[in-house]
């Protein structure tokens, strides 16, 4: 079984279902804490839940989480469930990172990651369970947990083609993502002619569809490469 994050690459390799704006707008407002639960698909067919929360922790710092459960098929057989967790500060409306924790559990596996950006020297360390790997770090980065709150508030300010420095295994990835048009979307949150949205610079199957003026994050999340993964909001509340 596969179980892919949410976005891409944000939880490479099981439910694992990028990226400064070029020029972050200070002027523009953040969002306030949220709530949206999603269904999770997989081939089509049922796979889990999602939630994904915002609030903030206090001292300029906020906190981006992302939980997946398995609820049906081999998923819920083998109590699969991953958590991403995100801590960032504002820099203009782009979430930058301070710290990045996944966690995957399947079958009473556990598998961890940690990731920690030092602003005071601009290094990022990450932990995979084998010692920490350092490397540089570049102003406004991002994690693969917060790249769809990134795009979203990109969208809102009405871009287009958005670039996103993203922190992955060793080093600082340049990610792409560009509008491809709209398409009329139904899920079970409601009907909505939402942007899509397509990752521009790789051929790795991502697509969300976003409606930028009501949320922050997207309706619709799909990607092919790797699980043929799924994700539809159902509902989304502030808090």
């Amino acid at each position: 079984m596969t179980i892919r994050p949410a976005f891409l690459p944000l939880f490479a390799t099981a439910l694992t279902l990028g990226l400064l704006c070029a020029s972050p707008r200070a002027t523009a407002a953040t969002p306030a804490a949220f709530t949206a639960r999603y269904d999770v698909l997989q081939g089509g067919a049922p796979m889990g839940e999602a939630t994904v929360t915002l609030r903030p922790a206090g001292h300029g710092e906020w906190i981006y989480r992302t939980e997946i459960k398995g609820t049906s098929g081999l998923a819920a057989l083998l109590g699969a469930s991953t958590t991403e967790t995100s801590r960032f500060r504002w820099k203009g409306d782009v979430p930058e990172a301070i710290s990045y924790d996944y966690q995957l559990i399947a079958a009473g596996k556990h598998k961890q990651r940690h990731l920690a950006v030092d602003w005071a020297t601009r290094q990022v360390s990450m932990d995979e369970g084998k010692g920490p790997k350092t490397y540089p770090a570049t102003p406004g980065l991002v994690e693969r947990n917060t790249i769809a709150l990134a795009l979203g508030l990109a969208l809102r300010d009405g871009q287009r083609q958005i670039t996103l420095p993203v922190a992955v295994r060793q080093h600082v990835e340049t990610q792409h993502f560009a509008v491809t048009g709209k398409q009329p979307i139904k899920v079970a949150a409601g009907s909505f002619d939402a942007e899509r949205v397509d990752r521009s610079d790789a051929q790795l199957g991502f697509s969300a569809w976003y409606v930028p003026a009501r949320y922050p994050v997207p309706v619709k999340l799909a990607q092919h490469n790797g699980g043929d993964l799924v994700m539809q909001l159902v509902r989304y509340s502030q808090r």
